[in-house]
């Protein structure tokens, strides 16, 4: 692997159609730069938790993947609402999800805690009608 790779992406939101791209691609590159299965599992199961909650809530979102021998870190800023009370929503089956997301699968109230639980490190910072950033880092070793 080398010393350094790192790779940008963009999330539309509303594009059902396209939820998942994001992470699988994530995952692909992780698997042919040689991570560990057990490491690509986790970040697989962030990204695709945190591209959800860019596709169900926000305008659109910047991705970015870092990858060093020590660590993954994993940046998405997106243009969406905000969230006016992060410990709220950090709570197990804590939802704002319309009947609409909710018909289609989703909305249980699991996607930032399970960001939470598959990362080593964990940020988010949010301002209400600007945007939301999330701030992944899971260890290699």
């Amino acid at each position: 692997m080398e010393d350094r790779f790192s790779h940008s992406f963009t999330i539309r939101g509303k594009h059902f159609i396209d939820a998942g791209k994001v992470s699988t691609e994530i995952k692909r590159l992780l698997k042919e730069l040689g991570v560990r299965a057990d490491i690509v599992r986790r970040v697989a199961i962030a990204t695709y938790e945190a591209e959800m909650n860019v596709v169900m809530y926000a305008k659109d979102a910047t991705v970015t993947l870092e990858l060093t021998p020590r660590d993954i870190r994993i940046v998405i800023d997106d243009r969406g609402p905000g969230i006016a009370d992060i410990e709220l929503a950090m709570q197990e089956g804590f939802s704002t999800a319309t009947s609409e997301m909710r018909e289609l699968g989703f909305g249980a109230g699991l996607g930032l805690p399970n960001i939470k639980k598959n990362s080593d490190d964990f940020k988010i910072g949010s301002t209400v009608g600007a945007g939301t950033k999330l701030e992944i880092t899971v260890f290699i070793n």
